[in-house]
């Protein structure tokens, strides 16, 4: 083996065993084994949320552990790659676009290394509201929504969308949607901030340039464990009635529901489930992780006003342009790509990643 090949595979066994020791390989089994057993009991589904807890947790695991199997797998064929590589030169190239092929998987695994926060093995809320722009703002929020849910659809993560906001001529005004994953809000926390896209508006008639703007926003799902207090003397809860875009009726019953917190005055609402009782357990969901990320919020402040500029969220973070060029790129981390359809198609892994490693740097040099 030539020595540079050398020097790759030692490079790609050296990271891969730290991600094997961060990610402790031998806690996953253990892991795995409780679930199996705690899946196996008779009557699991008598309790269908903890069933569905315990079979996603389970899910999820096998998944991890597979991934980082096929991994170690992929290295050890290397070897027998290279070495039928000496007397075949398609075998030696076939080898070494392994490499490449293999490096970028592990580096996309060790960003999973990276997410150590309090919060980041939850689930994920996202929350995106249309801003300066008008109707194209409007669309704008629509092309976000669809990109997050095919990314979500890309890894076979689950999705729920709590309610939706439809603007009168096109696109939404805001939507909240859940994405039930380990580590979902550790992955897409660094998605939060303000996107901004550049394009010929395809709703102005004549043809002009427009730059619309559209914010997102990512919360942690809450556990039962927060112990996130909410009083219902200080809740108004309103029922109305679903709508879809245009107007159009999506049933003929108050069944959505909307619920305000007086004392902050934080207005959150749902009107995706079909009954009045689902729609207010899912809007008090959604309170519940606001009021946390609020009380987190508070107890950050005096720490952030400590700091130059404090945090960056709230800031525009990425461009979106389609005219004059094509180009997506994010503007913390300098991470572009050329081809914005396959972004607004869900493939934001690259973003994702980038994100995840700037934000461990920031971090560290603070």
């Amino acid at each position: 083996m030539h020595p540079d090949d050398t020097a790759d595979v030692k490079a790609l066994e050296t990271t891969l065993t730290s991600i094997e020791n961060a990610l402790d390989v031998d806690s996953i089994h253990t892991n795995i084994a409780a679930l199996s057993e705690a899946a196996s009991v008779p009557d699991l589904w008598n309790d269908p949320e903890n069933a569905q807890k315990v079979t996603s947790a389970l899910s999820h695991a096998q998944a991890e552990l597979k991934r980082i199997s096929d991994l170690r797998q992929r290295l050890d064929d290397l070897d027998v790659l290279f070495e039928l590589g000496d007397d075949d030169e398609d075998t030696l190239q076939e080898a070494r676009g392994e490499v490449t092929k293999l490096r970028a998987d592990v580096e996309a695994m060790e960003v999973r290394t990276l997410l150590s926060g309090e919060y980041d093995v939850r689930d994920a809320l996202v929350t995106i509201r249309s801003e300066a722009g008008g109707v194209d703002a409007a669309d704008f929020a629509e092309m976000l929504m669809r990109m997050y849910l095919r990314w979500a659809e890309r890894h076979h993560y689950a999705t729920e969308v709590y309610e939706t906001s439809y603007a009168e001529e096109a696109g939404i005004k805001s939507t909240t949607f859940q994405v039930k994953a380990p580590y979902a809000y550790g992955t897409l926390s660094v998605e939060q901030g303000t996107h901004r896209l550049v394009r010929i508006s395809p709703f102005d008639n004549q043809g002009r340039r427009q730059t619309s703007f559209a914010g997102v926003e990512v919360l942690p799902v809450v556990a039962s464990t927060d112990a996130v207090d909410i009083d219902e003397k200080e809740l108004r809860v309103d029922v109305y009635r679903s709508s879809g875009p245009g107007g159009q009726g999506v049933n003929t019953t108050d069944s959505a529901v909307r619920i305000t917190h007086l004392p902050t005055g934080i207005v959150v609402s749902c009107q995706n489930e079909r009954s009045q009782i689902q729609n207010r357990a899912s809007a008090m969901t959604v309170l519940s992780a606001k009021l946390l990320e609020r009380r987190r919020q508070e107890e950050k402040a005096t720490m952030d006003a400590l700091k130059d500029g404090g945090n960056s969220w709230g800031n525009q973070m990425r461009s979106y342009v389609l005219h004059p060029y094509q180009m997506v790129k994010d503007l913390r981390t300098n991470f572009e790509v050329g081809n914005p359809s396959a972004v607004f198609d869900g493939d934001i892994d690259g973003f994702v990643e980038a994100g995840i490693r700037w934000r461990r740097n920031s971090e560290s040099s603070n």
